[in-house]
């Protein structure tokens, strides 16, 4: 729980300034999204949310405008702390007015409405807005206000939150077809950037997948682009890591603590150290690192695969114990057709002619025929009598399980090595489609009968638990025991740390992934499972954290390739073009690298006019350690000297804060931008 600060002031006097941002939205990620705009961007940020409770009363929780105010405040003073010398803006988000201690920054203005109507909208400051985010749990909502904000002002550039992908583009065509309308002769470029929907579950889904993981690859596919990266342990004395084609990052974790703190922004010496330089990694033996293993182009998506064994269709129609009479059935019956030709003179084809019929009743009394083939004709109808009740069974079992095919299954027998994934909202569907398409068992277990996932899990035959995950024996129905890792991906965090105890209370070396909103919490709950369990791997993860800055980096008119986690860090991957960036231009790839900020991981050298859109679709370029520019293609073997040219687009890894400080400086040196 967030402990309360005083809410900022919401300067109803005071219109808000020309090119602010203004955030609506009535969850976690609006207020991530308002602090990381506010906070590592430096931008004015109007933030819209419903009304609620009275925050100061005791009694009750937070108000969304208290948790928003507590989390403002938090991280003013982590800034604070820090000096605020990374050179990125910052603010006192807890105060607001004259006492600003942050480079002058005013503080976020907070609004409460129930729903962005025009007049709301009208007071935020839409008609001067720079760009609007409309991050609702609600699809329609979030429809409804959009069309609003483009009809209010045209020029505004919207982020808008839709967990319907199809739904998203025909909405992007609209809202887009709608801006040139009302702005002919804008910019391509600029009229691209105007309207973008993203999904935070989409986002946030690969890596929460990946911490299922027995390995710790992170990979990220973007533009038909694959970036592999491998978290890899501390070495033992002696030992010397391998540093990949580069290292991406510093662990907490060490040789003497191979456990690590799983730090955030705010854990100080023992957060993660990103992006560092070549003397840090030589400096940091012993550490925990993150390193670039490959570049290179995505496969083909294959479809997602069902779960539920590796056995032919018939496995999934009759019982073993029906598959296993029938094979009996017919073994007597060879044995039958082979004593026929044997006490007989008959052709094999006649003999099993014959004892067809005979298992049949079809057949004719052998009266005048040997005694052997007399005998043979009665064991024959002997077994024919046996042929129809498993006729019977076959027929009732087929129906059975046509009946039964669109209902849930039940974890098979003997199952193990599987992922329990608790939670089918939103994020757990998009989690479960990233397990199957990488082909991990996964058990689904699911309070709600009605959960949007659940229609997913029954098309995919993937094992589900309908009950609640704190009561006794949902998590053993769900093999538990026998599993390989715990996903905790509800949206309550004390279910998912609740669960997230128990199970390793079954089993106590279990791999576990929880879905925790605040740091401060996740860093308690953390420090007490490892002390619990050492030798346990736990990770945490803020669906929000990791969405935001995608959200973010889209309100300042660009997009980044994905998100990869570093313990409660996140590193960013983006493609920029190199024009209007004093940083890159001119500049070989050793001397732009900025420890701590970002670094150049690939190059597109193909002329603008000649660019393809998707950088898989280029050709390779072997620059064989040659250090002058190529005439086109994607280059990911990086010569230090190779020297960036205004044309080149460039895919880089950077932080928050390294990303927000390129893209400040090209909205300054190219005016429009």
């Amino acid at each position: 729980m967030l402990g309360f600060v005083p809410p900022l002031p919401q300067q109803p006097g005071r219109p808000p300034s020309s090119g602010h941002m203004i955030v609506c939205g009535d969850d976690a990620l609006a207020r991530r999204l308002a602090v990381e705009l506010r906070f590592i961007y430096g931008e004015r940020v109007t933030l819209l949310l419903p009304p609620g409770r009275d925050a100061n009363n005791p009694e009750t929780p937070l108000t969304q405008r208290g948790r928003a105010a507590a989390l403002f405040g938090r991280m003013s003073a982590a800034m604070n702390r820090a000096g605020n010398g990374s050179g990125a803006t910052g603010g006192n988000g807890s105060t607001g007015g004259s006492g600003d201690t942050n480079a002058g920054v005013e503080a976020v203005r907070i609004m409460e409405a129930p729903e962005p109507s025009d007049d709301v909208l009208e007071e935020a400051g839409i008609d001067r807005a720079a760009a609007l985010a409309l991050v609702y749990d609600d699809d329609e909502r979030n429809i409804r206000a959009a069309l609003t904000a483009r009809r209010l002002n045209p020029r505004l550039r919207l982020v808008i939150r839709l967990y319907n992908r199809k739904l998203g583009q025909h909405l992007e065509e609209l809202l887009d077809q709608a801006a040139a309308v009302a702005m002919p002769g804008i910019d391509p470029a600029l009229l691209d950037a105007s309207t973008t929907v993203l999904s935070d579950a989409d986002t946030a889904a690969p890596a929460l997948a990946a911490t299922a993981l027995t390995g710790s690859s992170k990979i990220i596919q973007a533009e038909g682009l694959l970036l592999r990266a491998a978290e890899r342990p501390p070495p033992r004395p002696g030992e010397h890591a391998d540093p990949g084609l580069c290292t991406l990052a510093l662990l907490s974790s060490t040789t003497n603590d191979p456990a690590g703190a799983e730090g955030s922004d705010s854990s100080g010496d023992e957060a993660p150290q990103l992006l560092p330089d070549e003397r840090a990694v030589a400096d940091a033996t012993g550490r925990g690192t993150v390193v670039l293993e490959a570049i290179s182009r995505a496969d083909p998506a294959r479809p997602a695969t069902r779960m539920g064994g590796r056995g032919a269709p018939l496995a999934q129609i009759f019982s073993r114990r029906l598959r296993w009479s029938a094979l009996g059935f017919a073994l007597a019956a060879v044995a039958l057709v082979i004593a026929s030709l044997l006490t007989t003179e008959d052709t094999a084809l006649h003999s099993a002619y014959l004892t067809v019929l005979d298992l049949l009743g079809m057949n004719d009394p052998a009266e005048g025929a040997s005694p052997a083939r007399q005998i043979i004709q009665i064991l024959s109808g002997i077994a024919g009598l046996l042929l129809l009740p498993l006729l019977i069974a076959a027929v009732l079992e087929a129906f059975g399980t046509l009946r039964t095919a669109s209902s849930l299954r039940r974890p098979p027998r003997g199952l193990g090595g599987h992922v329990v994934l608790l939670g089918l909202g939103k994020i757990g569907t998009r989690v479960l489609v990233r397990l199957r398409e990488l082909d991990i068992p996964v058990v689904v277990v699911e309070e709600d009968p009605e959960a949007r996932g659940i229609p997913l899990a029954r098309s995919l035959h993937v094992p589900t638990v309908i009950g609640d995950v704190t009561q006794e024996g949902v998590l053993e129905a769900a093999k538990i025991y026998r599993a390989r890792a715990l996903l905790a991906l509800t949206s309550i965090d004390t279910t998912n740390l609740e669960a997230a105890l128990y199970a390793r209370s079954v089993k106590p070396d279990l791999r576990v992934a929880l879905r925790l909103y605040d740091d401060e919490f996740a860093t308690a709950v953390y420090r007490t499972l490892r002390t619990a369990h050492p030798g346990a791997l736990t990770r945490s993860r803020s669906v929000s954290h990791l969405a935001a800055p995608s959200f973010a980096v889209a309100m300042m008119g660009r997009q980044i390739l994905g998100a990869v986690p570093v313990e409660r860090k996140v590193m960013l991957f983006a493609a920029l073009e190199v024009a209007g960036h004093p940083q890159l231009e001119g500049h070989t790839v050793e001397q732009a690298f900025r420890a701590g900020a970002w670094r150049v991981l690939a190059i597109d050298a193909t002329p603008p006019a000649d660019r393809n859109p998707d950088l898989a679709a280029l050709p390779p370029f072997d620059p064989e350690g040659d250090a002058t520019p190529p005439p086109s293609g994607l280059v990911w073997d990086l010569h230090p000297g190779y020297v960036l040219r205004a044309q080149d687009r460039v895919v880089i890894a950077a932080t928050r804060r390294g990303l927000a400080e390129l893209l400040r400086r090209q909205r300054s040196a190219v005016p429009g931008r």
